[in-house]
């Protein structure tokens, strides 16, 4: 069975999850310097801020969109909701508002925000690859069309993002 994690965290839910964290980091340091004093001041800070990106960690890593053979799965921290591939009408790459790669799944039918599930938002690739967030991001790309080709779903990709893609990453482009 493949999977594929792909997933865009939302600004005001990253927000959230951010001030979660700084509440986190501060209640452990009100409690550490409560409890033992105001001599324990950086032991408390270390223990809220270890806790703090922890939490970070969980909700990130536990948010996101898991595409699997038999349907795609949107999750957050606080529940999941399945989404059967029959209701994919297409793929499409194209630029977002913030001038970024987006890649997104056109549904019908739902309750999803403009009726697309958005699976990657990239920088415009304008080089090869130099690191590796650039690799990942190949990786995620290539896993997404393939199962997106095994599910025979058109994919429509703006010209110049295909360029870059072919040129750059040496993603071959769509054979249909």
């Amino acid at each position: 069975m493949t999977m594929v994690r792909a997933g865009v965290v939302p600004g005001r839910r990253a927000v959230f999850y951010g001030i979660a964290g700084l509440l986190v980091t501060s209640g452990i340091v009100a409690v550490t310097i409560g409890v033992f004093g105001l001599n324990r001041v950086f032991t408390g800070i270390l223990l809220g801020v270890a806790a703090g990106v922890g939490l970070l960690f969980l909700l990130f890593a536990r948010d996101g969109v898991v595409l699997t053979d038999q349907s795609i799965v949107r999750r957050t921290p606080w529940g999941a909701a399945t989404i059967d591939w029959d209701r994919v009408v297409a793929g499409r790459f194209a630029l977002d508002e913030k001038s970024r790669w987006s890649l997104a799944l056109d549904l019908n039918g739902g309750d999803e925000q403009h009726g697309e599930l958005v699976l990657l938002s990239i920088p415009p690739v304008q080089r090869p690859i130099a690191n590796a967030y650039d690799m990942r991001k190949r990786e995620q790309v290539n896993e997404i069309r393939s199962i997106l080709r095994r599910k025979q779903i058109p994919v429509i990709l703006l010209p110049e993002i295909a360029e870059a893609l072919t040129q750059h990453w040496r993603l071959a482009p769509p054979t249909r």
